[in-house]
């Protein structure tokens, strides 16, 4: 273990840190972090369209349609906000001027979206399927930007024209020269780049809606996360875009009634793994709660209020689970379980799949019950996952208490 230890902390994890401080990265996550509230509010109406109630469906029809419209405005609108936020965010860290990088980065998105035929805007690209193109045409435009800055290839107006009108004069060069060679790209060559993009980002995609990809997600997560590093934030920029594609096209399938293709859509994670934070930690600080090591019992009362809301680093930091092998296994392991039984019972169709986005703060159970648009076997579940991960964690928690008041004993009788 101290072998395994050495290797990480020498190889693995500096090489992390760097990937989740880079400004691209850190540009992603604020950009898909940005659109969380759209996705929530499109949600709210769908559960008010869908709600498992008897005879609701019938009563609410006449304003069926009526309720869908902020839901296609969120969720059909996603890429064009990604693309801005990350435009906006970017821009903000390469010390540029972040609302003309925003509106950059939009111009150009838009522009690739439009059809060779007859240049109408279709609104397939506009939503999850164009949120790849959507990053990589922000990150590019944005980068661009920042070497004409830096290269000095800029009209500079005077000093003593309006802020305005000099910020425009400093973005011309740059937006004529991305707009030319997108053109050039999309309408004189005719390359299709959103095509291309997905067929690039096709095999994650894949991956992570089949039991051994997220199985393997999980566990780099609560790997990361027990050498101290956030493993949700430090992957989130490569997979919050595919969760949310997923989740997008369950939303799309509720709406027609047929089917949801996607098991681990955005909610997944953060409602059915992650129950009382990453490592369902809340069900150790219950195992702990009335601990005979005063310490362990301490930190488990005064973290249990925060991890109703899945915040787990006092217990996380307080035992500590971070670099302690007693620890270590059973929070790997419990993500492990929770992955693969609630993926089962999903895909065997026990418990509806995730189309309904809630904050990640949501308390257990109720964000169960909430995420899969009210089904009740859902919540009984989030019950039952958290007394399995109790047990889990049980055995592991009392050889570290006997572990911590041995050792106490031991000083007490050297004193």
């Amino acid at each position: 273990m101290n072998r395994s230890t050495s290797f990480l902390n020498r190889w693995l994890v500096p090489f992390l840190t760097a990937l989740g401080e880079n400004p691209y990265m850190s540009a992603i996550r604020a950009g898909m972090v940005s659109v969380v509230p759209l996705t929530i509010i499109g949600g709210l109406f769908l559960v008010i369209a869908f709600l498992p109630v008897p005879g609701w469906e019938k009563r609410i029809e006449p304003y069926s349609q009526l309720l869908q419209v902020p839901v296609t405005a969120t969720f059909g609108l996603l890429a064009v906000f990604v693309s801005f936020a990350i435009g906006y965010d970017l821009g903000k860290q390469f010390k540029q001027e972040a609302i003309v990088s925003a509106s950059m980065s939009t111009l150009i998105f838009l522009m690739i979206q439009l059809k060779l035929d007859d240049l109408s805007l279709p609104m397939d690209g506009l939503g999850s399927k164009g949120l790849f193109s959507a990053i990589i045409i922000a990150l590019i435009t944005v980068r661009v930007q920042r070497f004409f800055t830096d290269q000095n290839l800029v009209i500079r107006m005077p000093k003593n024209v309006p802020p305005v009108v000099y910020e425009s004069f400093l973005s011309l060069s740059p937006m004529v020269f991305l707009v030319v060679v997108f053109w050039i790209i999309r309408f004189v060559i005719g390359w299709d780049i959103n095509a291309s993009i997905q067929t690039l980002f096709s095999p994650l995609v894949f991956a992570l809606n089949t039991l051994p990809g997220i199985l393997v997600y999980a566990f780099l997560v609560t790997l990361l996360w027990s050498v101290g590093i956030n493993g949700d934030n430090t992957l989130d920029a490569l997979v919050a875009p595919v969760f949310l594609q997923f989740l997008t096209a369950n939303v799309e399938a509720a709406k027609a009634g047929l089917p949801m293709p996607y098991i681990t859509a955005q909610g997944f994670f953060t409602s059915f793994v992650n129950v009382g934070g990453t490592g369902a930690t809340i069900a150790l600080a219950l195992v702990m709660l009335n601990s005979k090591e005063p310490g362990y019992r301490k930190v488990s009362r005064l973290s249990l209020p925060t991890q109703i809301f899945g915040i787990n680093e006092p217990i996380f930091f307080g035992f500590p689970i971070v670099l302690n092998p007693i620890f270590m296994a059973p929070y790997i392991l419990n993500a492990l379980l929770l992955t693969a039984g609630s993926y089962l019972l999903m895909d065997w169709g026990l418990i509806r799949k995730p189309f309904v986005n809630v904050p990640w703060t949501t308390p257990p159970v109720i964000g169960h019950f909430l995420v899969s648009g009210g089904d009740w076997r859902a919540a009984v579940w989030g019950v039952v996952s958290i007394l399995m991960a109790m047990t889990i964690y049980y055995p592991f928690a009392r050889a570290a208490e006997r572990q911590r008041l041995q050792a106490e004993a031991q000083g007490t009788a050297h004193e």
